[in-house]
């Protein structure tokens, strides 16, 4: 056989690639780990009776925005993991965004607020549950997230692990804002990105077993 003829062979039968799928596909891991949480919230704590005077207040969008920043750029930086080679330099800035803009309102609450304030701004009523209700509520994004990652290409495996479980933890916190009523920005910046560090800790944990392929 000369060469001609094994390029011929092995190409026989190859069907091109659809160059949509892993972002369909991790698209679709994404909304089915959100979609999986509701149940899980409505089992363990419900919805906040409340939600919708919350929804009135400009602090509850503000909360909505970096959960949902965080969501948009952990997925960019999961689509990014799958591939070999890709460049993070963008998407770990975008990661960093929302965390920086919550840090300086956390800043600003804390400078305008009176000395015994403070604390309370702090820890809010559920510091002590708030991270891991948000990782609880993250499981099912997670096993999803990392199904859908090693069925990808991903070469830096704990790395792609961390990323599948911050996204899964920024899912899990959209989940747990229809229940909690949380809104100062300290608390948030402290306890829901500590929430959402959890699944990317476990993600980095089990990432080089798990994703390998």
């Amino acid at each position: 056989m000369n060469t001609d003829q094994l390029i011929a062979a092995l190409s026989n039968g190859v069907e091109p690639v659809d160059p949509g799928a892993a972002r369909r596909n991790l698209m679709l891991a994404a909304a089915a780990g959100f979609v999986a949480g509701l149940p899980l919230l409505l089992t363990l704590l419900g919805i906040n009776p409340r939600l919708a005077q919350a929804a009135l207040l400009p602090m509850f969008w503000v909360k909505l925005a970096f959960v949902g920043g965080l969501a948009a750029a952990g997925w960019w930086t999961v689509f990014r993991l799958s591939r070999p080679g890709a460049a993070l330099g963008a998407p770990a800035l975008a990661l960093a965004a929302p965390v920086l803009v919550m840090g300086a309102l956390a800043l600003a609450a804390m400078l305008l607020a009176q000395a015994d304030q403070r604390l309370a701004l702090l820890l809010g009523s559920s510091w002590t549950v708030c991270p891991w209700r948000i990782a609880v509520l993250a499981m099912p994004a997670f096993v999803l997230m990392l199904w859908a990652v090693k069925g990808l290409a991903p070469t830096r495996l704990r790395l792609a692990g961390a990323g599948a479980g911050m996204l899964a933890g920024a899912i899990g916190a959209l989940v747990y804002l229809l229940y909690c009523p949380e809104m100062a920005p300290p608390f948030l910046l402290v306890w829901y990105t500590l929430g959402m560090l959890l699944p990317a800790a476990l993600g980095a944990l089990v990432g080089p077993r798990v994703l390998r392929w």
